[in-house]
């Protein structure tokens, strides 16, 4: 069962690191899980106040992922406009051929979104670029727990293989 536990933890870490970039996934609770069933194992000593933080910071980073981008748009002269245009934008960017379309498509979806809200070229823009730069800023944030979390799973892995094996 040890094994099957692990197996399926590494999975749900690995889901997580994708997660951090693709917006349809929750990056960081799906590698908090991973962490969870690594605990749960009898070879890993059960570490409540750890799990207890790691989820605390999970849900935190999974939260500010929503509101990073809509601070980034509001910071820089958007509107809700502009935020919608840029969900629209990534969910385009990343069904595209386009190299670096999940880059590109949350900025372009900001600059259109502001048009549409009458907004002139030069707002638009600026707008679009705060959203953008909350939309790197969350990612990175994500990216970054879950490369964390992947770290802690392959270090307790390696330190309890000899239990496991």
């Amino acid at each position: 069962m040890d094994i099957f536990l692990t197996i399926i933890g590494f999975a749900f870490i690995l889901l997580g690191l994708v997660g951090s970039v693709l917006p349809i996934l929750p990056g960081p609770p799906l590698s908090w899980i991973g962490l969870l069933l690594l605990h749960l194992t009898e070879y890993v000593p059960n570490n409540s106040f750890f799990i207890g933080v790691t989820l605390l910071i999970a849900i935190l980073i999974f939260a500010m992922d929503y509101i990073i981008p809509a601070i980034g748009t509001k910071k820089f002269g958007g509107s809700k406009a502009g935020m919608i245009g840029t969900t629209i934008g990534l969910f385009f960017g990343l069904f595209t051929p386009i190299p670096g379309g999940i880059i590109i498509g949350p900025f372009v979806g900001a600059f259109l979104g502001e048009l549409s809200n009458k907004a002139d070229t030069n707002t638009a823009l600026k707008a679009a670029f705060g959203s953008f730069l909350g939309f790197i800023t969350g990612t990175f944030l994500k990216f970054t727990v879950a490369v964390i979390y992947l770290g802690y799973f392959v270090s307790i892995f390696w330190e309890n293989k000899h239990l496991l094996f």
